[in-house]
């Protein structure tokens, strides 16, 4: 859903419309009745996966979540 409001509609309303944008809703800002900005979130820091596709052969990356073998237990003295 998209939404369009004045600039001084949206100076008043800006907590709402910040939570419309963070439920996935569409916000544009009109001055005098002309489209002039659109809020839209942005990405938040984390993981993004597909990052390295392309790069990193995945059959290189060992599997880090694999049982450790006998002889790398014997090695860290487990």
């Amino acid at each position: 859903m998209t939404v369009q409001m004045n600039v001084a509609e949206a100076k008043a309303r800006l907590s709402e419309l910040l939570a419309a944008v963070e439920a996935g809703e569409e916000v544009i800002i009109a001055r005098g009745g002309v489209p002039a900005a659109r809020l839209v979130p942005i990405a938040r820091a984390g993981v993004r996966l597909g990052l390295l596709e392309g790069v990193v052969d995945p059959g290189s990356v060992p599997d880090f979540l694999a049982p450790m073998s006998k002889e790398d237990l014997a090695e860290w003295g487990a």
